[in-house]
């Protein structure tokens, strides 16, 4: 059977950059590589076909004379196309990127510049704290205690008995990555005896069993910034668990829990109450004293009239910012209260009250029942 075009094979013009050569040689090579079509002949053959194609257009001197002479260029040996299809014409940075989409860690490309000990960094830690509402609106400093790891002081976190050192690993040769095959392709791993440290203790510490470090009991203290909110989360760095065999330490969140609180609600920066009063002060007006966040009082002028759910704001009176220097709003809502159990005089006078009252004095009942007229004549 005759050779398809190369162009046509990776459905490209001929004018195609090297990046849409790529990206078209990309997208077929996840689609029928072997690995995710096991057993598909067809697929396979798609997937050399694929690959002889890149071999050769992503290879400048080999596209030229492909642009010149079609197949016949690589007749007889002209082309060098060698393996299953084209892959010497790959540059190591092209394949490596092209198949990070099977392997993720191609060749050991993408991680060797981290260096072996990231894969021994020692674990984040989380440490739940309880703060009431002042607590957050005044920030503090607390004592926390927790359990943890820390670097081996007999051993200084190497892992080997004083005197000793490491030995190379004898699995992967003090490479750290050890090559499996996978399909058509031989990848690199993390070495899975050593970890990619390329290392592996003979003649382990006594007080670490050759760990690097040992469990313990910590207790740091710690400030709380004002403001901080229910789920808000401080990274404190490098006080998580000691990485192995010179592994970077890692770190230890706090996640905050506001409690809520018997008077004032939060939402954001801003507090909220509702403060009853009774129905002469909503309808003669009065000064009332409320109570703010900051331990003090405030006091708050009811005009006469007052309707109940008529909210007052008081500016700055509310949570800070945090690292900033300025406050939210306290909101206070009037909630008129009704009388209840009255006496004798109180019923007496509310009746002559009742008698007297006029629609000037009811300006939302006169309203509704104007419009209720309307509806029951209509």
């Amino acid at each position: 059977m005759a050779k398809r075009d190369y162009y046509d094979v990776l459905g490209v013009n001929k004018s195609a950059s090297s990046e849409e050569l790529k990206s078209a040689y990309r997208k077929l090579a996840v689609k029928y590589h072997p690995d995710k079509n096991p057993g598909d002949k067809g697929a396979e053959d798609k997937f050399k076909e694929a690959s002889e194609a890149y071999g050769v257009l992503s290879d400048k001197s080999k596209k030229e004379n492909y642009d010149n002479f079609g197949h016949a260029a690589f007749e007889n040996g002209g082309g060098g196309q060698g393996g299953f299809g084209g892959f010497s014409g790959f540059s190591s940075a092209d394949f490596s990127d092209i198949f990070e989409d099977f392997f993720g860690d191609f060749g050991g490309s993408r991680r060797s510049s981290r260096g072996r000990s990231s894969n021994n960094r020692g674990s984040d830690l989380r440490y739940d704290l309880s703060l009431t509402l002042e607590e957050a609106y005044l920030g503090k400093k607390q004592n926390i205690q927790f359990s943890t790891s820390e670097k081996c002081s007999t051993c200084k976190g190497n892992g080997s008995k004083p005197g000793s050192s490491p030995d190379r690993c004898t699995y992967c040769g003090g490479n750290g990555r050890v090559r499996s095959n996978q399909g058509f392709f031989t990848v690199q791993q993390t070495c899975p005896q050593c970890s990619g440290s390329g290392e592996e203790i003979t003649n382990p510490c006594s007080d670490c069993n050759g760990k690097g470090n040992n469990q313990t009991s910590k207790k740091i203290s710690v400030t709380i910034p004002k403001g901080v909110d229910d789920g808000t989360r401080i990274r404190l760095a490098g006080k998580g668990e000691a990485g192995t065999r010179g592994g970077a330490t890692g770190d230890l969140y706090l996640f905050i829990n506001v409690k809520s609180h018997g008077i004032f609600k939060r939402s954001d920066v801003n507090l909220f109450f509702e403060f009853p009063i009774s129905i002469a002060d909503a309808a003669l007006g009065t000064t009332i004293e409320i109570p703010t966040i900051d331990g003090k009082k405030a006091k708050i002028k009811i005009p006469d009239g007052t309707q109940d759910g008529k909210q007052f704001r008081l500016k700055g009176k509310g949570m800070p910012f945090m690292r900033r220097g300025d406050f939210g709003d306290l909101y206070v809502q009037v909630k008129t209260e009704v009388p209840v159990s009255l006496n004798k005089e109180q019923k007496q006078l509310l009746e002559k009250f009742r008698e007297i009252e006029n629609e000037k004095s009811n300006p939302s009942i006169k309203k509704f029942f104007e419009k209720a007229k309307s509806f029951w004549k209509n």
